[in-house]
């Protein structure tokens, strides 16, 4: 037992991403069968929640593996810590509306299938309401484990900047079972829709939730943060496929990334 123990505490981290795959897809095959991921809204839902699963329960095994009944309270004070500056606060439940609203105005200057998805809601109260729940559910449960296990250790060896790059690689390939069509390997567009939805924007956003997590030490703020993502995905992105939701996609990426090197040249700047 104790090699073992020593061998965790030494790759704590691959094995904390490890356990998140394994735990994720594991439940999702196991809910899917051997038909295949199941196509269906409601079947989606089901499948999306069981991928949750993953982070929280991975996250909470290697703190109380790696630091016991201490990792615990330390958890727990970081997911109460409400009191940080208002600015992290405006950022964290900003950055995902503003960035899709500025991206949404650009492009329905080119075309009217970019409206926002809530202009086609016949209940729009629901539609919000839904949003914000999902959004507080999958923020919740994701980063008990991204940013309650795996940021701070990656912290503690690597910049902002490669912490947010490596987790959001994780993070986007974490997200293949859901994003992935019976067509994306068929050819070169629907591959590239593949990887652009994995891997081009969530990369940028995960740094920029290592960067405030950085600067406020608060899992709540994160969670927060996250949940505005997902409710403004939920909420304001329009029902594409196909060339529309590649371009939603890279112009998206686009306004991300350069928020991140602005990020990235100003604190050089104060170095």
């Amino acid at each position: 037992m104790i090699p073992i123990k020593d061998f965790v505490n030494r790759h704590s981290l691959p094995v904390y991403f490890i356990l998140v795959f394994i735990i994720s897809w594991g439940a999702i095959l196991i809910l899917a069968g051997p038909d295949g991921i199941a196509a269906t809204p409601d079947q989606t839902v089901i499948l999306g929640t069981a991928m949750l699963l993953g982070p929280t329960v991975a996250g909470l095994l290697m703190i109380g593996f790696t630091s016991g009944s201490a990792g615990y309270r330390e958890l727990r004070s970081r997911l109460f810590k409400w009191r940080v500056r208002p600015r992290w606060y405006a950022f964290a439940l900003l950055i995902a509306p503003l960035t899709t609203l500025a991206v949404l105005l650009t492009l329905s200057l080119f075309s009217h299938e970019f409206i926002p998805g809530i202009s086609t809601s016949d209940d729009k109260i629901v539609f919000i309401m839904t949003g914000i729940v999902s959004g507080l559910i999958v923020g919740l449960f994701e980063e008990l484990g991204w940013t309650g296990f795996a940021t701070p250790q990656m912290r503690r060896r690597y910049s902002i900047l490669t912490t947010g790059f490596v987790i959001g690689i994780l993070w986007g390939a974490w997200h293949f079972l859901l994003f992935w069509e019976n067509d994306s390997f068929s050819g070169a567009f629907p591959l590239i829709l593949l990887l652009a939805r994995l891997f081009s924007w969530l990369t940028a956003y995960r740094i920029l939730m290592v960067w405030v997590y950085d600067h406020t030490e608060s899992l709540l703020v994160i969670i927060l943060m996250h949940a505005s993502l997902v409710a403004t995905l939920a909420i304001l992105d329009p029902p594409l496929s196909g060339g529309g939701l590649l371009t939603l996609i890279l112009v998206r990426s686009v306004i991300l990334w350069i928020i991140v090197a602005a990020l990235v040249a100003s604190q050089r700047r104060a170095a």
